[in-house]
C-alpha cells in the first residue's frame, strides 16, 4: 500500500532536525495552516535525532516518519552523520530526506547526495523566503510525491 494523496484522513509523519528554534516555530506556524493533517516530531541535535530514530526502529508502535527534513550543521553529532546513519539503515534508508541548510558549499552538496539525500536546499535568511521554502516543501511532498507506506511489512 502506498500513501495516496486523497488519502486526508491519515496524518503525514514528519521528523523535522533543527537546532534554530526560530526555524522550528516559523515551520511550525506553516505546517499548520497546510490542508494536509501532519504530525510533526522535532529532534534539536543529531544526538536526539538518532536516539528517536533508533527508538522507531525498536518500537513497532512508534510512527515511522515519512519524511525528514534534515539541518546539517547540528550540535552534539553533524547533520552529515545523521544522513550517513539514515541511509546505511535498512529499515530508515527508504525515508526522503531533504537537507534543509545554510550551507551552498558545493562539497556538503555533493556529499549530502552522495549519502542519498533526497533533495538540497539552501536555507534563505530571509523570513518570507523561508516561509516560502517550506510551502514548497508541503506542496510537492505532501501534495505531489507519492510517499512509502508507513507499514512494517
Amino acid at each position: 500500500m502506498m500513501y495516496n494523496r486523497t488519502d486526508v484522513a491519515r496524518p503525514i509523519e514528519l521528523f523535522l532536525v533543527e537546532d534554530n528554534p526560530g526555524d522550528v516555530r516559523l515551520a511550525k506556524e506553516i505546517f499548520k495552516e497546510v490542508m494536509v493533517k501532519i504530525n510533526l516530531t522535532v529532534a534539536e541535535d543529531g544526538v536526539q535525532a538518532m536516539d528517536y530514530l533508533k527508538k522507531v526502529c525498536d518500537d513497532a508502535r512508534l510512527p515511522k516518519p515519512e519524511l525528514i527534513i534534515l539541518d546539517l550543521n547540528l550540535p552534539k553529532k553533524d547533520g552529515r552523520e545523521v544522513l550517513n546513519e539514515i541511509k546505511t539503515n535498512e529499515y530508515l534508508l527508504r525515508i526522503p530526506v531533504i537537507v534543509l541548510t545554510s550551507s551552498t558549499s558545493a562539497e556538503d552538496v555533493s556529499k549530502a547526495y552522495g549519502e542519498h539525500a533526497n533533495c538540497y536546499i539552501a536555507k534563505p535568511v530571509d523570513l518570507d523566503e523561508f516561509a516560502r521554502i517550506i510551502k514548497v516543501v508541503e506542496e510537492f511532498w505532501f501534495k505531489t510525491v507519492i510517499l512509502p507506506s508507513r507499514s512494517r511489512t
